[in-house]
C-alpha cells in the first residue's frame, strides 16, 4: 500500500507508477489535477513543484499504455476497461462501395462528356510562369565558385 511506503521508497518510483498504484488502491477515477495533488502529498512536494511538474505528469499519463482518459475527464487504468467493437460501426450499410448494384451503370458514362481542356491550359500557364522565374539564372561552374 502506498500509505505504508516511506518517502524514500516512493521517490524511487515514477509519477505514473505512483498514479497506477493509487488508482488501483482507491478503485476510483480521478482527474489529472487531483491525481497529481495526491501524488504530491505522498512525496511531500510543494505547491510550486506541483505547478512546475503537472504538465509533465499529464504528458506521461497520455503517453502511457497503462492509463485511459475517460469521457468525463477522469483517468483510470486501462485494465479496468474493455473495448467493445460493433461491426456495424465499422461498415456503414449505406456505403456505396459495398453495394453490388452501384457500379452497374458505369457502361453508360461517356468520357467525352467530361473532357475539359481548361485544366491542361491552366497547367501549361503555371509551367510557363515558373519557367519565366528562372530566366535570369545562370549556371556557374564549380571551379568558378572556388575562385571567389
Amino acid at each position: 500500500m502506498l500509505s505504508e511506503m516511506n518517502k524514500d521508497s516512493l521517490e524511487l518510483l515514477s509519477y505514473t507508477k505512483i498514479a497506477e498504484m493509487y488508482l488501483r488502491e482507491k478503485k476510483k477515477t480521478m482527474n489529472t489535477a487531483d491525481l497529481f495533488r495526491e501524488i504530491c502529498k505522498l512525496l511531500e512536494l510543494s505547491e510550486e513543484e506541483y505547478q512546475e511538474k503537472i504538465g509533465d505528469f499529464f504528458e506521461s499519463l497520455t503517453t502511457s499504455k497503462d492509463f485511459i482518459l475517460l469521457n468525463d475527464g477522469n483517468w483510470d487504468l486501462k485494465e479496468n476497461h474493455s473495448v467493445k467493437i460493433d461491426i456495424n460501426d465499422i461498415y456503414d450499410d449505406t456505403d456505396s462501395s459495398l453495394d453490388d448494384d452501384s457500379n452497374s451503370d458505369d457502361e453508360d458514362i461517356n468520357e467525352d462528356d467530361y473532357e475539359d481542356d481548361s485544366y491542361e491550359e491552366d497547367l501549361q500557364d503555371d509551367v510557363d510562369d515558373i519557367s519565366d522565374d528562372y530566366d535570369d539564372l545562370t549556371i556557374v561552374d564549380e571551379n568558378e565558385l572556388d575562385e571567389e
